[in-house]
């Protein structure tokens, strides 16, 4: 049973090209909440993909300030994880959930 608290967690895959070169040492990366802890993290990624965790690492990304039309704005801090996946795991973040 998937709880739905578990899709508030973790809100959408990261598909770069240093997310690509994590996933070659059996890593993947998402956006999560900002409330979100590495132990919340750790059960949502383990429910929603079946597999198992090893660790889980975060980090907030500042949100840049910005100009539109001569106004000064700044984008939203984001919260991403890296997570670190037992041998033999593999989670495929194309196909979506």
């Amino acid at each position: 049973m998937i709880d739905t608290r578990h899709y508030d967690v973790i809100r959408a895959p990261v598909i770069t090209e240093k997310a690509t070169l994590a996933s070659e040492v059996n890593q993947v990366v998402f956006k999560v909440a900002m409330s979100a802890t590495k132990p919340q993290i750790k059960a949502a990624v383990e429910k929603l993909f079946d597999v198992k965790v090893l660790a889980v690492n975060t980090l907030i990304v500042e949100g840049k300030t910005k100009r539109f039309r001569g106004f000064k704005g700044k984008r939203s801090d984001t919260k991403k994880a890296f997570v670190t996946l037992a041998e033999g795991q593999s989670i495929d973040v194309t196909t979506g959930l």
